[in-house]
């Protein structure tokens, strides 16, 4: 291990920075040296040299394959994104465009029609300035790309982000007001045995997991195979409203449904199911001053969001 002092910005290896990057993007030597123009044996100066300055090693290698050690995995991602920013910064400087740098956002689409849409139309309208990137995506947790500021859905977890809960999920059985005929004249459990459940498909999940945890939680006897699955919340509730069958929707989310009847919730019946809408981002990011105003105001808008309890509709 190193036992050298300090490390400032007078003394930082820039090149041996950008040689370490490339290798470790394309977990090759060869390969990384072909993406800076340079030759394969500076490449295994440059990163030669940043071990000996760490005292660490990077990489492990042997002649099948090349792999980041623990100390590589936790400097890799910090430096890519460091040479993201410098690259995109120098970028709008040149073409006299820093004002427009893009904010990049991702939100999981369900959540961006229902109820981001109408978020987004007043920020634009309050700070034209800024623009944002939006991307979205059917994925439980980050998406796997590189983003400015992330909404998340996922259960609680803890990472080296910084994480804002914007709301937990609750959810009920919903449906059309004809599929919620007769609900009146039965109990949950046999509602729910006589009517197709509509499942939402959670990445790497069984396609009954919502409603299993949710019987499950609410202390029902009802089996939860068969029936339909869809990738997003929206999807379902959009075949629930034209057709039949019933759907474990956020009560919130779908709040605008619920009050003009398009959606009815035969049953009150609403639990929290351990799901929430987190806003995620690198600590570092806040510098921004876009990144650290449109944090803030994400938080108070989605504060305010949440109604008073739903009550059950009649049949």
């Amino acid at each position: 291990m190193s036992n050298r002092g300090p490390i400032n910005r007078r003394w930082l290896p820039l090149n041996a920075l950008r040689a370490f990057e490339a290798v470790g993007q394309h977990m090759s030597f060869t390969a990384g040296a072909s993406a800076l123009s340079v030759s394969q044996s500076a490449m295994s100066r440059h990163v030669g040299g940043l071990e000996d300055l760490l005292g660490k090693q990077l990489f492990d290698r042997d002649s099948s394959k090349l792999s980041l050690t623990a100390a590589g995995e936790e400097l890799l991602p910090v430096i890519t994104k460091c040479l993201d920013r410098i690259e995109q910064t120098i970028n709008a400087v040149r073409n006299d465009d820093l004002a427009s740098h893009s904010l990049r956002l991702h939100v999981p689409p369900s959540l961006l029609q229902q109820t981001f849409m109408p978020m987004l139309r007043d920020f634009h309208t309050e700070y034209p300035d800024i623009r944002i990137d939006i991307s979205s995506s059917h994925v439980t947790g980050l998406p796997p790309i590189d983003l400015d500021m992330a909404i998340s859905y996922d259960r609680p977890n803890v990472d080296d982000r910084i994480t804002d809960l914007l709301w937990m999920v609750r959810v009920a059985p919903l449906c059309s007001p004809a599929t919620a005929r007769g609900a009146m004249e039965q109990s949950l459990a046999e509602f729910l045995t006589a009517r197709e459940l509509l499942h939402l498909k959670l990445e790497g999940e069984p396609r009954e997991l919502l409603w299993t945890a949710y019987m499950r939680q609410s202390g029902l006897l009802v089996s939860t195979s068969g029936g339909l699955a869809f990738d997003t919340a929206i999807a379902a509730a959009q075949y629930a409203m034209a057709a039949e069958g019933v759907f474990l929707g956020d009560v919130d989310m779908f709040a605008g449904e619920i009050g003009d009847g398009r959606l009815v919730m035969p049953y009150d019946a609403v639990i929290e199911d351990g799901y929430g809408y987190y806003l995620k981002m690198h600590a570092d990011d806040l510098a921004d001053p876009a990144i650290s105003m449109f944090r803030s105001w994400l938080i108070s808008r989605f504060a305010a969001l949440r109604p008073a309890p739903y009550r059950r509709a009649p049949s």
